[in-house]
């Protein structure tokens, strides 16, 4: 049954993806200019924010990943990806590419390592459906500054964006019932002697994957920078469509929530719709529903984020329905997580936290260039920080696993 059902989607899918393409084109004819003024948004959105805070960190990935770093850092987050997520332990750099840069920077990691023969087919999708955030720059700068004039806020869904994501993925992995990657080295690591010193191992894994390259500095430089282009042209397109798909949704069910329908189709529209909801709420509590609604719709990401990742993970062929269960199980998650501990976060007051921007300089949600180069810094010391929490809870993880091994 499950085998046919399959066969008519895959039979049925470029019919209707050729109806949607028709109903779409004969939609903007019939309104041009809300048409325009839709996409000039999106194009806005993604030229203001999502191409300059994204494009120096996907060109930085591609080019660690070339050169090793990738790999060595997958040795020292072993423990924590194979016994807490059953996944290989290079697809460590890929969560950490994820939580510190979004999901296009996480699908592309992803990309890069199915490339590699890091990883198969399965657990490509099992762990793009687990290093699928938003960026921090959403998060901390466009929500929490330019949307809810607020940086403490932006750091509160920012780390129960964090945590529900994990326990969702933490969560499928159980459902799952997916049985432990045994521990044997990846290919890149096949030759290496069994028993070595940590750091013999991971200089050994880097090693091996650059000479596997074998790119030069500067054909792989100008690899990385047209590669991270294109994968942010195809979000920059999928951005545009959107908003074209949402005004029109809007225009012809006009009785469906404006916050409805941007939540549920793209992340940006959605977030800016359900901050200006949680603004003007009348009472604490509505507010505080407002935000956890907020924080749901950002967990889920939107239909664009899923249908990007999709484009840029073709190749590995992910199955859609399994992933789009994984981002709602990371809305529910981000709304109960949000109900509980919203006011304890909110509570912290935000002099300890350091500021990426001021309202002044985020007016409107639109973010001027110079605005986010200059937190590049802070961003990469967020970035640091982040690390060294995963490697120490991979540590705590081996810690944990040796002493139940010795006792048993």
């Amino acid at each position: 049954m499950n085998v046919k059902i399959r066969r008519i989607a895959s039979d049925t899918a470029p019919y209707l993806s050729g109806a949607f393409a028709i109903l779409l084109a004969v939609a903007i004819v019939s309104s041009p200019e809300t048409s325009f003024q839709a996409s000039l948004r999106g194009l806005k959105l993604w030229w203001n924010l999502v191409f300059p805070a994204l494009l120096p960190f996907l060109i930085l990935s591609e080019m660690l990943t070339a050169s090793g770093f990738t790999h060595g850092l997958g040795v020292m987050l072993e423990p924590l990806m194979r016994r807490v997520f059953r996944l290989p332990g290079a697809g460590g750099w890929t969560l950490w590419m994820g939580l510190t840069t979004g999901f296009p920077g996480g699908a592309q990691g992803v990309l890069q390592l199915h490339k590699q023969g890091s990883i198969t087919d399965k657990e490509a999708g099992r762990l793009a459906a687990l290093v699928h955030f938003a960026s921090p720059v959403t998060l901390l700068i466009v929500v929490g500054v330019a949307f809810l004039h607020s940086p403490a806020a932006g750091y509160g869904l920012l780390v129960i964006h964090w945590l529900s994501g994990l326990l969702a993925g933490f969560t499928v992995t159980l459902l799952r019932g997916s049985p432990q990657i045994p521990d044997q080295k990846s290919p890149i690591q096949s030759n290496s002697p069994n028993k070595k010193p940590l750091f013999t191992q991971v200089v050994h894994a880097a090693t091996e994957a650059r000479l596997q390259d074998g790119r030069s500095f500067g054909k792989l430089l100008g690899d990385s920078v047209g590669s991270s282009v294109q994968s942010l042209m195809i979000v920059g397109g999928y951005m545009i469509m959107f908003a074209v798909v949402i005004s029109i949704v809007q225009g012809l069910l006009p009785e469906l929530p404006e916050t409805l329908t941007s939540g549920l189709l793209e992340i940006h529209l959605g977030a800016r719709t359900l901050s200006e909801v949680s603004i003007t709420a009348p009472a604490a509590s509505a507010g505080m529903f407002s935000v956890a609604l907020l924080s749901a719709a950002i967990g889920w990401s939107g239909l664009c984020a899923h249908l990007q990742v999709m484009t840029v993970l073709k190749p590995a062929q992910i199955r859609f329905l399994p992933f789009a269960a994984v981002r709602l199980l990371h809305g529910l998650y981000a709304f109960m997580l949000t109900m509980v501990l919203w006011r304890p976060f909110m509570s912290i007051q935000e002099a300890v936290l350091p500021t990426f921007a001021s309202p002044e300089t985020a007016q409107a949600g639109w973010i001027r260039f110079s605005t986010l180069w200059s937190s590049i810094p802070n961003l990469f010391g967020l970035q640091l920080l982040l690390m060294l929490s995963l490697l120490m809870l991979s540590a705590i993880v081996a810690a944990v696993t040796f002493f139940r091994r010795r006792f048993d």
